[in-house]
């Protein structure tokens, strides 16, 4: 095992950050070695980007034996100036919408109501839950 994975030439629409936050989202206990596999990077990586996503406020861990337990901040909002107002908790339902179009579940954090109005969530924190689906993105509220 290990080795660096094949490279990527070219752009893509996903930073390694959001594909790092997803693979999060579906499994919280899942293992740095197994993120750094679905993502095609490297260990080393990965703890920079979980580090990185840390000391931002985007996601916390506790230990639980000799693993870790992720918790992603659903109320912190998305960096890029062009994102405001988007919330972790709106990226990660996006991306779950995109792969599971067909599927329909209430609505999780904050958003837009039907009528433009604002909507907060209940909580300021989720717990990303394993998906029973591999490869999809959910999150619990």
């Amino acid at each position: 095992m290990g080795g660096v994975p094949e490279g990527h030439s070219g752009w893509t629409f996903l930073t390694n950050h959001a594909r790092v936050l997803a693979a999060i989202a579906d499994d919280p206990g899942t293992r740095i070695r197994d993120i750094a596999a679905r993502c095609r990077l490297t260990e080393r990586a990965v703890q920079k980007i979980i580090s990185d996503l840390e000391q931002n406020g985007y996601l916390t861990h506790t230990r639980q034996g000799r693993s870790n337990l992720y918790r992603i901040e659903e109320g912190t909002v998305l960096r890029h100036p062009a994102d405001a107002g988007l919330t972790v908790a709106g990226l990660l339902a996006a991306l779950d919408q995109h792969e599971n179009p067909h599927e329909t579940r209430p609505r999780q954090g904050a958003g837009h109501g039907s009528d433009g109005t604002e909507e907060s969530p209940d909580e300021d924190s989720m717990t990303a839950t394993k998906s029973v689906h591999a490869g999809r993105h959910r999150v619990k509220s």
